[in-house]
This record gives C-alpha cells, structure tokens and sequence, in this order.
C-alpha cells in the first residue's frame, strides 16, 4: 500500500522530513533531485536518526556515529552492523508517495517505479499461542572467540526492552511498567512474542516504541523475529512504575 507524504516543494535538496509508513516512524530526505525514505530508528542503539548529519547518500547517528546508506538501509560503519528498514518511493503528480512493500528511491522527474516485491508486513504472534521453551534449542551459535554462545534466557530479554526509552518520559519501558510478558513461541524459539502495553491508548510515541521494542529483541543472536502485540487491559497506572523509575519522575 502506497502512502502520500509530501509534496516535493515542500522540502529541499539536503532536507528532511519526519514521516509514519505503515505507522512505522520514517525519515523522508532529499538529496538533490532524488528522494529516500528509511526508518528513523538506530539499529545500535533504538534511538532516531533524525537530526543525524548527511554524508553523500548517507545519514550518520548523531549519538555514536553509525552511517547508513539511504537507498538500502545498509549500514556502513561500526556500531551498527544491522540495516535499517528502506522504503519504496514514487513522485506522483508533484507529492513524494511511499510503500512499505518496496525498495527504490525517486527522483523528482520520475513517476513510473515498479514494485520490487519485497514483503515487509510484520507478522503478529497472538500470546494465548505462546509458551516458554528455554530447553529446546536446536542452533549452536559460537561468539567471536569460538565460544559456545548460551540461549537467550529471560534476563536477555528484559535487558534487552531495557534499552527502549520512552522519548517523553525519558524512562525506559520495562521500568515504566510496560512490558506485561516475554514469551517464545513454542514452535520456534528463534521468535519472541511481546505482550506491552502505552502509558495512554493516544500515546503519540507508540508506533516508535513498538518499533524499537521489536528491533531490541531481534538483536539478540538467537533471535530470528520478534512480535509485539499491544493491549490496555489492564490498564497501564503508575504504580505498575519501579521505584527506580518514580524516583526518576519525581514520584514518591
């Protein structure tokens, strides 16, 4: 599905715009005469690349330095060892339109762009078909020193969601009480299920935590895919907050 984001007078050369593709935060820029959508999201460290500088055909993390290249997400220096999301972009009667189903840039002069096929639709995992597998691990993964990994345990998990910030709060989404269960698929435990919940069903911030929550956990070396299903029930409240965190917000 194509999305209209902008029209192309709207944004000059070496600009950039926030945008949501398929409610995923997305950085629409413009190099010269060609446009590019990517995810706004770090694959080091979870946070936006928004107001990372360009180089080239490339945007760099403002925080730790990693470059990604903007028409296919590569990444292209440490930290980061992980692509980000592109999107296919098409101009359409003077207005950037993007898919989350394609990979291609635009230039301002172009409107005939095919689709590429690629399928990035998420998946979702329900939790009631989930359960905790920790003893079926059927891949052996070494570590650099040609050491035996171990799987991934709860603890992983946990400090893993740790590293998502909720960017109002400044706390992160295990401390404010978010996260209501971690489970693996009892299939496949290469694939996490996340039960979390938002501080408010309107929460302007979901998508990105949803987002960020996703891309913590497929970090992990034995981690293939992770699904994050949202509810409100119960309803997220303060008290669910750790004490770390109170303090942190000032409540006592």
């Amino acid at each position: 599905m194509w999305e209209k984001l902008i029209a192309t007078d709207k944004i000059a050369p070496g600009e950039r715009e926030s945008v949501f593709v398929d409610d995923i935060p997305a950085l629409l820029v413009r190099i010269e005469d060609q446009f590019f959508v990517v995810e706004d999201v770090c694959t080091h460290d979870g946070q936006p690349l928004t107001d990372g500088p360009l180089k080239g055909q490339s945007i760099v993390c403002p925080r730790h330095g990693a470059t990604f290249d903007l028409e296919t997400g590569k990444a292209l220096c440490m930290p980061a060892t992980k692509a980000i999301r592109s999107f296919g972009v098409e101009i359409r009667d003077g207005f950037v339109w993007a898919s989350a189903e394609t990979r291609r840039p635009a230039k301002v002069e172009s409107s005939d762009v095919e689709d590429s096929g690629s399928d990035f639709a998420a998946k979702s995992l329900p939790v009631q078909q989930v359960s905790s597998n920790e003893a079926d691990v059927q891949q052996v993964v070494f570590d650099d020193g040609g050491a035996v990994k171990e799987p991934s345990s709860d603890f992983d998990f946990i400090e893993a969601l740790k590293q998502v910030i909720d960017p109002e709060l400044m706390v992160n989404i295990v401390d404010l009480g978010l996260v209501y269960a971690v489970l693996q698929d009892e299939e496949n435990d290469r694939r996490v299920c996340v039960e979390m919940t938002l501080t408010s069903p309107a929460c302007p911030a979901g998508p990105q935590i949803v987002q960020q929550a996703k891309m913590a956990l497929e970090r992990l070396h034995d981690v293939d895919e992770a699904s994050i299903t949202l509810t409100m029930t119960p309803p997220w409240s303060p008290d669910r907050m750790t004490d770390e965190a109170k303090d942190q917000l000032g409540i006592f």
